[in-house]
């Protein structure tokens, strides 16, 4: 497989760089995520500027008609600087209004800037089962009512409007009856509580209270949508997938800096070969995860459902791996200070804690790509 960025993608990837590092480094990153907003505007206009938001819209919406490879140049690099802004959450909520079609005022605002997004899928009981729904969507003349409340809502409290999964008919956990939603934010009957996490991100449970919404705010049909639920949610693993592979790059970076900086007995201590040795075996893990990060971005554009869920799996359950063996070694080989604020290897660390546990854990992929069909036979 080739991992060559193409020219465009270079420049685009060698332009965010340039970017965090003039005006996003590590001691500006602190700032902003001490903040009250936990975001900065300067930042997100930055990254319009870029192209970053219209790298994913159709260019009939003012966009670039960007892939998920091409995304994952982009996730790559704000991954190595650990940006902060609600990138991912806008991109992937940009994937679910390509996908359902009908939304290119919505799509418009995106590329330019001017809009951000947040996807309201996960509930409390429901773990990593996103079809497992207790927010209801009750039709009442025209409108939808609805009802609950979603939780782990990556930037629900940053975003202008907010992607809505719930259920219209039938049981929890069944895939028929779900209908997804795309509405303001700032909708009468929503509450937001807004938290910083462990990883510096903002976080928010979302409250549903008699929240009235037209049949307009729809995205595909009434009770048929789990296909675009789950193509939409494997488009932001394999989003999450690049942003960890970036990630471990400056974790490894980072390690193998203070290796050669940090003296005892009078040498560097990457002077000792066991310690050598588990670099080694980082940068192993290091370009498996790359070879599956890619992968997974190559297979969003299959055409084979069984296919695509298979590749995302099987690429987060590996990247999940390597993220928990780069992670721990470097606050190894860091020492106490791999675990302090001040050095970027705890943050750095915290962030693939945080990716790992974000649309399915390794033990929840690993399951789901044994369950896909075919999986049984070839075993």
């Amino acid at each position: 497989m080739d991992f060559d960025l193409n020219p465009e993608q270079q420049q685009l990837a060698d332009a965010i760089k340039r970017w965090t590092e003039k005006d996003y480094g590590f001691e500006i990153r602190k700032h902003i995520m001490a903040s009250e907003a936990g975001v900065s505007d300067t930042a997100w206009q930055a990254l319009a500027e870029l192209g970053v938001f219209a790298l994913p819209v159709p260019s009939e919406h003012d966009g670039f008609d960007g892939t998920a490879v091409d995304q994952m140049a982009v996730m790559q690099a704000l991954g190595r600087a650990l940006v902060i802004e609600p990138v991912w959450a806008t991109s992937m909520g940009v994937e679910f209004l390509k996908l359902a079609g009908n939304q290119g005022d919505l799509l418009t605002h995106v590329a330019s800037g001017e809009m951000k997004l947040a996807c309201a899928l996960g509930e409390r009981q429901s773990r990593y089962e996103l079809s497992d729904i207790q927010t209801t969507a009750r039709k009442e003349g025209n409108d939808f009512i609805l009802d609950g409340i979603k939780t782990g809502v990556l930037h629900g409290a940053q975003a202008n409007y907010l992607i809505v999964s719930a259920r219209s008919a039938g049981e929890s956990r069944e895939l028929q009856g779900i209908s997804l939603f795309v509405l303001p934010a700032d909708y009468e009957g929503i509450a937001i509580q807004d938290v910083r996490s462990n990883d510096g991100m903002r976080i928010a449970t979302v409250h549903f209270k008699n929240v009235r919404v037209p049949a307009a705010a729809l995205l595909g049909q009434a009770g048929k949508g789990w296909e675009l639920l789950d193509a939409a949610t494997d488009h932001g693993i394999a989003l999450l997938c690049a942003e960890a592979l970036g990630v471990m790059e400056a974790l490894s970076h980072a390690t193998l800096d203070y290796l050669k900086t940090r003296q005892q007995f009078g040498v560097p201590i990457g002077k000792f070969q066991a310690l050598q040795h588990r670099m080694a075996e980082m940068f192993i893990h290091l370009e498996q995860a790359r070879s599956m990060a890619m992968l997974a971005a190559v297979k969003m554009a299959a055409s084979d459902r069984t296919e695509r869920r298979r590749t995302i799996s099987a690429a987060k359950a590996r990247i999940g791996e390597a993220m928990k063996f780069i992670g721990q070694q470097a606050v190894q080989l860091h020492g106490g200070m791999g675990v302090t604020n001040e050095l970027p290897a705890a943050h750095l660390f915290k962030r693939l804690t945080a990716i790992e546990l974000t649309l399915g854990d390794t033990d929840h992929h690993l399951a789901r790509f044994a369950a896909q069909p075919g999986f049984a036979d070839a075993a």
